[in-house]
């Protein structure tokens, strides 16, 4: 048997005579109050889910009780255990229980570790080209002293304007009718997204500088978004990847686009100032009683009736991820990722809270996705931006659109954390063979 397959084993064994360990301690030592305990904690659940329904869909001061709401209903639960005088036992089982899962998903990850992207040594670069937002992310471009860093590499560096609105696409194609071999961009997603449709569309490479706000895709890619500067590296000791690129009403995303709640938050013109407190204050209104547009999308064979909110993305989400919104392990599988997001109830919105499979929440992956609404506008979020497109939108995936040059040693690498599978863990543990 191979070292690999028998650290598995062993893995899972771990994990299920954890799993075993932490059931005989409460059966020992707590005996019948065992359900007693297993129903107050329970309850405590499902009351911290409602109040944390009550928080997003209500405002005012049902918001605030909710709040004390969640608060309380944990200390109950802590207060109950303590009267037993079996918190020791709860605790003892709880630390076995997270035993069980951590060598279980181990067991999974090395049972199940995805290939990552393959990258090719990068090519010389005789006249690369980036283009720089002075103003991205509170000014780091000259916090990281991006630009200087860029000339000692060889770089040259057009700065976009002060003032007025830069037609950064048609920036970008002037550096290429000059003579660029590589185009990069320092700046946000919306940015990068404009300059990666044309580096696409001549085949050029395509340098990412995470200078913006949050930077997804830098952040898929690997890449260090604490100090940008560091992606500067791959001028002189890069590789590159093949990447997929969308497409949303003829607009170019690298993240995703959303519709419904989340597009009409992303509207207000208090977001990009205050983006929690602007998320807080609209939910309510549209989760409740959701006045926006009637949506419905067809991604491949899959239907979406009429969701709250919709997000389609270049490449899936993990799917441990609550509504899809963290990261990605691929950026090459030449599919969107599509998650509809429809929540009435705090059973609900507790299954959302939990991840994986939930009512209110519905998956599908295809090559191509159409959104329809009974409003002929409607409005969209193209990574983070806010726009208004006609309906219905078209959005698709060009598979391998996008070369993009990442530096050879990235820190962030992102492998998703496996869902706990049971059944995969009892057939590792219980069986000498595969």
């Amino acid at each position: 048997m191979e070292p690999t397959m028998r650290g598995q084993r062993w893995l899972a064994r771990a994990s299920l005579a954890s799993a075993a360990a932490a059931v005989l301690v409460l059966a020992v030592f707590a005996g019948f109050r065992t359900f007693a305990l297993l129903g107050v904690g329970l309850a405590g659940l499902a009351i911290t889910a409602a109040a944390v329904w009550w928080i997003l869909s209500r405002r005012g001061l049902l918001r605030i009780l909710a709040v004390l709401l969640a608060l309380t209903a944990p200390i109950w639960v802590v207060v109950e255990f303590t009267r037993a005088r079996l918190s020791w036992v709860v605790v003892a089982s709880g630390v076995l229980w997270l035993l069980s899962a951590g060598t279980g998903r181990a067991a999974i990850a090395r049972h199940t570790v995805p290939d990552p992207m393959p990258e090719r040594p990068a090519a010389a670069f005789r006249h690369p080209v980036l283009i720089m937002n002075p103003r991205s992310g509170g000014g780091k471009v000259r916090r990281f002293a991006l630009r200087e860093r860029a000339g000692e590499l060889g770089a040259e560096v057009v700065l976009l304007e002060w003032r007025g609105e830069t037609d950064v696409a048609a920036l970008a194609r002037k550096c290429a009718a000059e003579g660029a071999d590589l185009l990069g961009v320092a700046g946000g997603d919306g940015t990068q997204a404009l300059v990666a449709e044309v580096a696409a569309a001549l085949d050029l490479p395509f340098l990412v500088i995470p200078a913006g706000t949050r930077n997804h895709f830098a952040l898929d890619l690997g890449l260090d978004r604490e100090d940008p500067s560091k992606a500067l590296d791959a001028l002189h000791d890069g590789v590159e990847l093949r990447v997929d690129l969308g497409r949303a009403g003829g607009r170019p995303f690298v993240n995703n686009v959303s519709f419904g709640a989340y597009a009409e938050v992303v509207q207000s013109p208090a977001y990009r100032d205050d983006k929690r407190r602007t998320t807080l204050k609209l939910l309510p209104d549209l989760l409740v009683g959701h006045g926006g547009a009637r949506l419905t999308a067809h991604a491949g064979d899959h239907e979406f009736s009429e969701p709250q909110a919709l997000l389609v993305s270049n490449n899936p989400y993990g799917t441990n991820d609550v509504a899809g919104l963290g990261r990605r392990t691929r950026l090459d599988a030449g599919v969107l990722g599509c998650v509809g997001v429809r929540v009435t109830s705090a059973a609900q919105a507790a299954g959302l809270l939990g991840g994986g499979q939930s009512a209110g929440l519905t998956r599908a992956t295809a090559a191509s996705v159409v959104v329809d609404a009974d409003q002929e506008e409607i409005p969209v979020g193209i990574d983070g931006e806010a726009v208004r497109l006609g309906v219905p939108v078209h959005c698709e995936v060009r598979p391998g659109a996008l070369r993009v040059i990442v530096p050879r040693l990235r820190p962030g690498t992102y492998r998703e954390r496996p869902r706990l599978d049971w059944r995969l863990i009892g057939r590792l543990g219980l069986t000498s063979r595969r």
